[in-house]
């Protein structure tokens, strides 16, 4: 029996924790055994991001063990915000662990996205090791439409899941208000927002202060909760900017969400024309500018008015591209035939 090594055992919020579940769930429908501790005998080594225990990950290195790392993006926000002083260290630390597992350990390396690729190579050069890209996938049986549709006469629900809109992430929040705001007053849809993820109540109280539509506080739901939440809504926007492979987004479209996004990250690498839009986000992303959110808006209003034919072309491309088991493949292909 094979056995993989996956560490660290991450169990937060966000994608990490998210596909370290999805993707052992994977190995166990597979009888492929899973183990956490670099000592351990086993066929290879994933190391999700990075990790804080680089010594024994050193030594299994120097053992010959395989190490595969798997990449997301890069920190960088806290370069281009004031997020605080701790939070600036913390990235910063961050990126330097990343890269240097990167650069000194992996044998192999899995990109989440082309995007992803491209980032870590613009900002850190290529790489010794051999890389592929693989993309996030779902489990479409969790992840489905609902089973009849809406009922007629209710408000059109714009949905946000995020891990945290906190500490410099805010703007996420603010386009997504706008964009609500925008669709209600321009195109006469009866909006409401519903925001999935960490946020203050200080924070929530800035923002309803200032709101022009209704909006309903999720807070942070468990993972078995956001199908769901998914099939609830009429609208998801990818509020990230420069995703490296957005997790919400698979799982919208496997739910038959259509999705409303700007051209930043990975974003169109996961969607079709006949799953919602993406469009130019106006400004320079890098430098955080304010988006076009007009743009988006009347792209948005588009899918809404057909809603049906988008939500079929959403599950559409889930089913063709985004499946947990195509994944799998692509992981064990980087483990084990190397």
């Amino acid at each position: 029996m094979h056995r993989i090594c996956i560490v660290p055992e991450v169990d937060v919020i966000g994608g990490m924790a998210s596909f370290r579940r999805k993707f052992e769930a994977g190995l166990a429908a597979r009888k492929i055994a899973i183990s956490h501790q670099v000592s351990e005998p086993c066929d290879a080594i994933l190391v999700i991001a990075g990790t804080k225990n680089l010594l024994p990950l050193w030594k299994a290195h120097r053992r010959g063990m395989r190490i595969v790392q798997r990449l997301d993006g890069i920190n960088w926000i806290h370069r281009r915000r004031n997020t605080g002083l701790r939070h600036f260290l913390r990235a910063e630390y961050g990126n330097l662990v990343l890269s240097f597992i990167r650069s000194s350990m992996a044998d192999h390396i899995v990109y989440q996205s082309e995007f992803s690729r491209r980032w870590w190579e613009d900002w850190y050069g290529k790489a010794h090791a051999g890389f592929s890209v693989v993309h996030n996938g779902v489990d479409l049986t969790e992840y489905r439409p609902a089973d009849k549709p809406r009922a007629s006469g209710r408000r059109c629900r714009l949905l946000v899941v995020e891990g945290s809109l906190d500490g410099g992430y805010d703007m996420g929040l603010d386009n997504a208000i706008k964009l609500a705001e925008t669709l209600a007053g321009k195109y006469g849809f009866p909006m409401e927002l519903m925001v999935v993820g960490k946020i203050t109540e200080g924070h929530k109280a800035q923002v309803e202060a200032h709101a022009h539509v209704p909006i309903i506080w999720a807070g942070v739901m468990p993972q078995n909760d956001i199908p769901d939440v998914m099939r609830s809504a009429d609208l998801l926007f990818s509020a990230d900017l420069h995703p490296a492979c957005p997790n919400t987004v698979i799982e919208a479209l496997a739910c038959g969400l259509p999705v409303a996004a700007f051209d930043t990250g990975a974003v169109k690498e996961l969607m079709s024309d006949e799953a919602g839009k993406v469009v130019p986000y106006g400004g320079d992303p890098w430098k955080i500018e304010p988006p076009d959110i007009l743009g988006l808006a009347e792209s948005a209003a588009e899918v809404l008015r057909n809603r049906a034919l988008f939500s079929k072309g959403a599950r559409a491309q889930a089913e063709k591209h985004l499946g947990l088991d195509a994944m799998v493949d692509g992981y064990l292909k980087a483990l084990l035939e190397g």
